[in-house]
């Protein structure tokens, strides 16, 4: 334990969120000795199963609350896990409270708000991405991929819990895309509609950890969007992924830290943004060189499933560092050497329609090498585990290799089960044989 280890204090510490990224940073802040009690809120059904763990029964959109709980509880740190509170200035309202937080204001939180604000920043710092085009009116939107003539990715501007991205083959499904958006079904966030050039090649996350003029960069993830084996189907918040992702090596990771990662919080520090938080890059690796896709605000999720098994026990102190502003002082981040894989249960009807309400069997133990990360779970009046969400849970497994990690995960989610659930099987298929 470093001498800023022992030097700190934060023995208590409170996570905002109810999903598998939560309860996965909620297990692995719990690894480190000097935590004494971390709350979650609100939590989900699989909160209370780490050690030092407890739900906090507040509603994540009620600020006021959550900032007494705080200080009632003499928390030291606060982890906002989710984009939506980023997004509506909960991190501020907590620092103008005089509380410690890892998370970007709502300035910062732009970056994954709004992708017309996040595009025109890559352009403004020479940070590649595709070609796009912006617009709230659907009649010119048509007549943009009308002159284009050719299939285009369609995004709604604002946040769509991961749905409102459209990768479309064609150009009549581009048309029925920008119909959708403006549609009303993304409600707020479709007022605005992104058309970006269509690019090609596997894709990649990137991390790092700021403090607002320094950062740190973390394993490199890899996400399956799509519903189904294949990558088809629908696009969803993600149905699993695994870490570190073998696309890019250490070279490339430094190149990208200089390319992307640097660029990005350079340019948040020109428009006097104080980025306190995770940035989180999207990438397509395509024949004309890496190209961000997108920014998120926070952990991804399923990535962090897959990462947080990889954290050194000083990942508790490297947030609250950040946290403070003083990342320089932090001890050195340390990572597991394994691999880790995540493959996520969903609830039938997942994304558009998921069914609630479904008791959950899970007959699989937890161990040094397994885990069992809890998202759309509550518990009911009979001490049940029920299905509250979309995707209901994550099993994650490590192993020396991928074959190792994913077979030993996908071995015990036999032994899970609910009404309906569903799960992709080919998780991982770029890095394993199957």
């Amino acid at each position: 334990m470093t001498k800023y280890q022992k030097s700190v204090d934060f023995k208590r510490i409170l996570i905002v969120g109810s999903g598998g990224r939560e309860n996965s940073i909620a297990w692995a802040l719990s690894k480190n000795q000097l935590i004494e009690q971390i709350y979650v809120c609100p939590g989900n059904g699989g909160t209370a199963n780490f050690e030092k763990c407890i739900c906090l029964n507040t509603k994540s959109a009620d600020k006021k609350s959550i900032i007494e709980n705080c200080k009632n509880l003499k928390i030291n740190l606060i982890i906002i896990g989710p984009e939506v509170p980023l997004a509506e200035g909960l991190a501020d309202e907590m620092r103008e409270a005089g509380l410690t937080v890892f998370g970007p204001g709502k300035d910062g939180a732009q970056l994954e708000a709004s992708k017309e604000w996040s595009k025109a920043f890559m352009v403004e710092n020479k940070i590649p991405t595709a070609k796009y085009w912006s617009t709230d009116s659907e009649e010119e939107a048509l007549n943009i991929l009308e002159r284009y003539n050719q299939p285009l990715v369609i995004k709604a501007d604002g946040l769509a819990a991961g749905k409102g991205v459209c990768v479309s083959e064609t150009i009549d499904q581009s048309k029925e895309a920008i119909k959708e958006v403006f549609s009303g079904k993304f409600g707020s966030a479709g007022k605005k509609v992104i058309l970006e050039e269509k690019i090609e090649g596997p894709e990649v996350s990137i991390f790092a950890l700021c403090d607002g003029e320094k950062l740190i960069v973390i394993p490199p993830a890899q996400d399956h969007k799509r519903l189904l084996d294949g990558d088809n189907g629908p696009n969803t918040g993600g149905m699993g992924a695994y870490a570190p992702a073998r696309l890019i090596n250490d070279k490339d990771l430094k190149d990208l830290t200089e390319v992307v990662l640097i660029p990005t919080l350079e340019g948040l520090k020109k428009k006097k943004i104080k980025y306190i938080g995770v940035i989180y890059a999207g990438l397509m690796l395509t024949a004309n060189g890496p190209k961000v896709i997108e920014f998120n605000c926070r952990f991804g999720d399923p990535e962090c499933q897959a990462l947080m098994p990889l954290m050194g026990e000083e990942f508790a102190s490297v947030l609250y560092a950040c946290a403070r502003g003083e990342i320089e002082n932090a001890p050195k981040l340390t990572f597991k050497s394994h691999c880790s894989a995540c493959v996520v249960a969903a609830s039938e009807g997942y994304p558009e329609n998921p069914i609630k309400g479904s008791k959950i069997s899970i007959n699989v133990e937890s161990n040094p090498s397994l885990q069992i990360f809890h998202a759309g779970t509550t518990i009911d009046k009979f001490d049940n585990i029920i299905t509250s969400g979309g995707r209901v849970l994550s099993i994650v497994a490590q192993g020396e290799t991928f074959d190792k990690a994913f077979d030993l995960a996908y071995s015990n989610l036999k032994d899970i089960n609910f009404e309906g659930m569903q799960f992709r099987k080919d998780i991982g298929y770029q890095v394993r044989d199957i």
